[in-house]
């Protein structure tokens, strides 16, 4: 990955949901999960960022946004 996005924040579940179909996708990616004490004292801070590569944003969005439409439909 030459250059990454931020593609958003997500809960653990969903993240791991959108990581499965990034990786069939081809496309790039890692994460920053924040920490117990952090999720505590921050409260921005209570699920996992996700960047992607940067060339292949528009494609990881739309990868994002099924995934959490498909998981607001389980509920």
């Amino acid at each position: 990955m030459k250059r990454s996005s931020y593609l958003g924040q997500f809960t653990d579940e969903v993240a791991n949901a959108i990581a499965g179909r990034l990786e069939e996708a081809g496309i790039a990616w890692s994460y920053k999960q924040a920490g117990f004490f952090t999720r505590i004292f921050f409260i921005g801070e209570w699920g996992t960022r996700m960047f992607v590569d940067a060339e292949r944003l528009d494609e990881a969005r739309a990868i994002a946004q099924n995934v959490q439409e498909e998981w607001r439909g389980d509920e």
